[in-house]
């Protein structure tokens, strides 16, 4: 079992939340974020915490040196650390744009790069990737964060494929709508963009949306952190996890309907 893991994004949410099912499951638990001051919780259930930005080349090394300093050996690399910049494509800034791509995907990849040579060496190891559903799925306002998802996704299929013959499992990790911080900063994101203008309306609906789809129906991050325990634990790992269900029909409605017809549905759900 790998039993030494590096957490990013570890703060809140999806990453707090594996973090502590992880270090009641006998894991060595490398707790990393910008937020250090968020993570003593975990430090008192006996996570080691490192102050961690995946978009800075000295933090992401010193990171990794740390625990491979500590422990000779890193068995398992959860990637979690990710952001939503939401707005009408038209309307986002192209820096805002690239720095999405730098946390959500170059930044993860920078990290995987430093981790892989040691994997190696050692016979194997486990890297999963939390993408979401948005990885597979596009929703009006979300076109930077759905691109950059989709990136994850092939980025993973390819690493997957490479690294097999080294012992080394990739997984992806798909979740739907969880509640967590994410869906409050994507909304601000949303707002500031696009709240005004001729993406007001489409805005105000989605917002509603969002805030009842995140905040009433939707299923807390514990359920995303057991899904990532089977993965860091089977010894055939899936490639990909949707959770919870509602996530698997999505993407099957995907998967079976015409873009035609998925539009018309989705242009529909804003309306309603």
């Amino acid at each position: 079992m790998a039993n030494i893991v590096l957490i990013t994004g570890a703060s809140a949410g999806i990453g707090y939340a594996t973090a502590e099912l992880l270090l009641k499951n006998g894991f060595r638990v490398y707790a990393g974020a910008r937020r250090v001051e968020k993570m003593r919780g975990l430090e008192a259930l006996g996570a080691k915490l490192l102050r961690l930005d995946v978009t800075e080349e000295a933090s992401v090394a010193g990171a990794v040196a740390a625990v491979l300093a500590a422990e000779g050996r890193l068995d398992a690399l959860v990637n979690n650390a990710g952001y939503g910049a939401h707005g009408a494509v038209e309307d986002v800034p192209v820096e805002e744009a690239r720095r999405q791509f730098e946390v959500n995907l170059f930044g993860l990849a920078r990290l995987t790069q430093l981790v892989l040579p040691h994997m190696r060496a050692q016979g194997g190891g486990r890297i999963i990737n939390i993408s979401s559903i948005a990885g597979r799925i596009s929703m009006p306002t979300g076109g930077w964060y759905h691109a950059s998802k989709y990136a994850l996704e092939a980025y993973s299929d390819a690493l997957r494929l490479e690294t097999a013959q080294f012992g080394i499992k990739v997984a992806l990790i798909e979740p739907g709508p969880i509640k967590t911080e994410w869906d409050a900063t994507a909304l601000v994101n949303l707002n500031k963009y696009s709240g005004a203008g001729v993406y007001g309306p489409m805005v105000r609906r989605l917002t509603e949306k969002f805030r009842a789809g995140y905040r009433s129906g939707a299923p807390g991050p514990e359920v995303v952190a057991r899904v990532i325990l089977k993965a860091l634990t089977s010894s055939r790992p899936a490639a990909r996890y949707p959770v919870p269900f509602k996530a698997s029909f999505i993407i099957f409605l995907k998967w079976v309907l015409p873009d035609r017809v998925l539009d018309w549905a989705l242009r529909r759900s804003l309306e309603g």
